[in-house]
């Protein structure tokens, strides 16, 4: 065992490696650059403004905003200021986004009332079986107590939408409410009579993504929100899609799909293009949001590396968000099984993991020497077995691997793609005349958390220790060869152990905030039916050749798992609509579950080991049991910014959140890991060897009710829970109580973490919370800068998105001539059409 695992880390050192080499050509949205174009003059800057600032001669904060542009840049007239700014936000932050040169920019930073500035970046966007997986029926439990979750209203930042999915009709829905003040917007392509009492609005924001990939843009054209890339279908249907019987990709996961909260109301706001996603346009589409009357915000978004909250516009803009009292979700990023890798990180988002359901799509790999792999496909032909067809290998999704793919090299041959593949490069490879091919997921450990893919060809995907005796048995022979069986088959079993946390999904620890837990809970996000364009192909690439189209396509990433939290919080908002965003998170939280449907412990498919907090959170979400947790954990504006004093944050940092903020007047006893959060994380280092830490309760029942605490520990630590006993006897009566953190292994104890949980329980509930443990031997950084450069050094693994939809094949794919060789057809009676 010792030697496979030692072995399975060289193989991901030197793919970390190798990855870090091909650096940004591996990984950026690929643009072609043409030598004769010259760099454009400006880039899009986000200027957050103390609105408090403006002088009194102004009439508004947008003639003021004008009146910066044309003093501080050196070509502006009040004319043409105009036309540089690209958005005016006034509710999640004040500010706004304006085209400037680099030299305009240092100038304008240290304008009067300007508190910061943000250069543009991009970010990437990161169900028939879910909702029953989760134990929501349609006869029963949440939905009948909940209604659905109708007249909810889910706000989605993202790729736009699919109006005429059946996903989204409305039957049955009454009108939405009278205070909702968002649209549907007229466009060249998107018609605002699509909207109806379920999709309730739909806007667009492109401009600095525009602007950033030199597009000209003519500035009295609406943007479209109609969907062209698939994603905000999906994930929104996923969330609150009405019922749909039959829904399926060619009769995969074939059923009846619905939303978690079917009766919830969908207002999209495309922020995302080909290209990504800006930060200057995510944050104009959350202003709208917000200032339209949305419930819940769910943004299945985010970057490569974790960001510092006060470099990160998002984090401002969801906290401006949260202080209005809407619960906003997003997703934690696919860069595991890295440490440190969760994105999204800050105490007022709700970060969600990605876990898998109890679902299956076989397809087995015959070696030849007999031996039989065991993975997942949605090929559409049948066959128990073809003939023995030859095996070859490379690495297939760097430039020179699929480029290679020549008829002389691949022709009539299986290519083995050991650092992964999808049905976009199986198209290339077709079209070159190969065989087959087999996409080897390096990142999970069994084939429970692979995604699968609707080849063209004969493939499938294998996982990472499948690939391993794939490996050694080509590295044996000298003509390595293998044959496919496909059943076309669905297989949804409780001997499908599950859930299990995928090895994409991104885990702490929160390199941001090192004593915050997150991901805050993991929800279903591998392999996931939904609603999909009828623009976008199949393969969610359009630098192939793929005519497919569909209206629903399976896909997966903490992308998918995040809209299911979203539609389980609107449960809860329909249920409790004066609940704040706090209120609901720790409900998610306390409630979630740390079993399997086997009764083990939640596996952690990118180590095969027990899934920690690190890599789990607070567990898998349960609406049932969130919609009755009995106590939560609440916490507020002024207990955000006492967290952010105590991460050492200037006044000055902390009036990027809370524009009024005076000074930092109260000490959070504990220090970050005081904060009045659903768990805990407890340091110790070499002079620390006792932690106090303190949280307050807030009971959500009607009933009186009695609650004794239930400690879990590792070995050598002492937890004194001070009171053991709470008694609440009034309808939101807070009680708090202090927990001391003894270490008593002395200095024999190794850096590093170990985990326990601490739960509140009566007859009735069980609030729980999990506790991460650490070890140090140095303190580590403190300043909330020095940790963004920290980490730059680090690089994730493959790309942002694990989905069929986003993984994506370089444009660049456009130039290999297509060659009009035949596609692979059955040998004999090898192969026969799923029926």
């Amino acid at each position: 065992m010792a030697t496979t695992t030692t072995t399975r880390l060289l193989h991901h050192l030197a793919l970390f490696l190798l990855l870090v080499q091909l650096g940004d050509a591996a990984l950026a949205p690929k643009v072609k650059i043409h030598a004769e174009l010259k760099p454009q003059p400006s880039s899009t800057y986000i200027v957050h403004a103390n609105h408090l600032a403006k002088p009194p001669h102004f009439a508004s904060l947008e003639h003021w905003y004008r009146s910066m542009v044309t003093t501080h840049t050196t070509s502006s007239t009040p004319a043409t200021s105009s036309g540089r700014i690209l958005y005016i936000y006034d509710i999640v932050l004040h500010g706004f986004a304006v085209q400037l040169t680099g030299d305009e920019a240092r100038v304008m930073s240290s304008a009067p009332g300007v508190n910061a500035m943000y250069k543009d970046r991009l970010l990437h966007p990161h169900t028939t079986r879910s909702p029953g997986f989760m134990g929501l029926d349609p006869r029963d439990g949440a939905w009948m107590e909940t209604d659905f979750g109708d007249g909810v209203i889910i706000g989605f930042i993202d790729t736009g939408i699919w109006p005429e999915s059946a996903s989204f009709n409305d039957s049955g829905l009454g009108p939405v409410r009278p205070t909702w003040r968002g649209k549907c917007v007229d466009a060249h392509d998107f018609n605002s009579s699509s909207c109806n009492n379920k999709l309730v609005g739909a806007k667009a924001f492109d401009a600095a993504a525009n602007a950033m990939a030199g597009r000209t843009m003519n500035s009295v054209v609406v943007p479209s929100p109609r969907d062209k890339l698939g994603h905000g279908s999906h994930v929104s249907s996923t969330a609150a899609g009405a019922e749909v019987a039959g829904a399926s990709v060619y009769r995969f996961a074939r059923g009846t799909t619905r939303g978690v909260a079917p009766k919830a109301r969908i207002a999209m706001y495309r922020a995302c293009v080909l290209d990504g996603c800006s930060n200057a346009d995510i944050v104009a589409a959350l202003d709208a949001a917000v200032k339209d009357g949305v419930d819940i915000i769910s943004v299945s978004l985010g970057g490569y590396h974790p960001v510092p909250f006060d470099e990160d516009p998002i984090a401002i803009a969801t906290f401006g968000a949260e202080r209005r009292g809407i619960f906003v979700v997003l997703a934690g990023g696919n860069s595991g099984p890295y440490k440190s890798s969760v994105v999204n990180s800050a105490p007022w988002m709700t970060t969600v993991g990605a876990s898998t359901v109890d679902r299956l799509f076989p397809a087995n790999l015959t070696l030849g020497n007999g031996v039989v792999l065991a993975g997942q496909s949605l090929y559409t032909m049948k066959a128990k077995g073809t003939t023995m067809i030859p095996l070859v290998s490379t690495d297939c999704l760097h430039e020179k691997g699929w480029k290679s793919w020549k008829p002389d090299k691949v022709m009539g041959k299986i290519m083995v793609c050991m650092g992964g593949a999808n049905d976009a490069l199986g198209i290339l490879l077709q079209n070159a005349g190969g065989a087959g091919i087999v996409d080897v997921d390096p990142r999970e450990w069994s084939r429970d958390g692979s995604s699968v893919y609707p080849f063209t060809l004969p493939g499938l995907t294998l996982s990472y220790t499948a690939g391993e005796r794939l490996r050694v048995y080509m590295a044996s022979v000298p003509n390595p060869v293998a044959s496919f069986t496909f059943g076309c088959e669905t297989v949804t079993t409780s001997k499908n152990r599950a859930p299990v946390v995928a090895g994409f999904s991104s885990r702490g620890p929160n390199r941001v905030a090192p004593e915050l837990l997150k991901p805050d809970v993991i929800a279903p996000g591998v392999n996931i039916l939904a609603a999909w364009s009828g623009d976008t192909p199949l393969s969610g690439d359009t630098g192939v050749p793929d005519a497919r189209r569909a209206d629903y396509n399976i896909i997966t990433g903490t992308s998918m798992a995040c809209p299911h939290v979203a539609g389980i919080a609107a449960l809860i908002k329909k249920k409790y609509p004066n609940w704040t965003p706090a209120m609901i998170r720790s409900a998610l939280m306390t409630t979630a579950v740390t079993i399997d449907n086997h009764g083990q412990d939640i596996r952690d498919n990118g180590f095969n080991t027990a899934a920690t907090p690190l890599v789990a959170g607070a567990g898998h979400v349960h609406p049932r049991f969130a919609l009755d947790p009995g106590l939560v954990y609440d916490a507020g504006e002024r207990d955000y910014a006492d967290f952010l004093c105590a991460m050492n944050y200037t006044a000055e940092q902390i009036r990027l959140f809370v524009p009024n903020f005076a000074k930092c007047t109260r000490a959070l006893a504990g220090g970050p890991a005081g904060l009045n959060y659903p768990s805990f994380v407890v340091v110790f280092d070499n002079r620390t060897h006792v932690r106090t830490l303190t949280r307050t309760l807030t009971k959500v029942s009607e009933e009186t009710e009695t609650y004794s605490v239930a400690v879990m520990a590792p070995e050598h630590v002492k937890v004194t829970v001070t009171p053991a006993i709470l008694e609440f006897k009034d309808h939101m009566e807070a009680k708090s109580y202090t927990v001391e953190f003894r270490h008593e292994a002395g200095g024999n104890r190794k850096a590093g973490w170990d985990f326990g949980r601490i739960s509140w329980v009566n007859k009735k509930h069980q609030v729980s919370s999990p506790v991460a443990f650490q070890w140090k031997k140095i303190i580590g950084l403190q300043g909330p800068g020095e940790v963004n450069r920290e980490f730059n050094r680090v690089l994730v693994l493959l790309i942002t998105e694990s989905s069929s939809s986003t993984v994506r094949t370089s444009q660049a794919a456009t130039e290999i001539e297509h060659r009009k060789s035949p596609r692979h057809k059955s040998r004999g009676s090898d192969l026969a059409l799923c029926r």
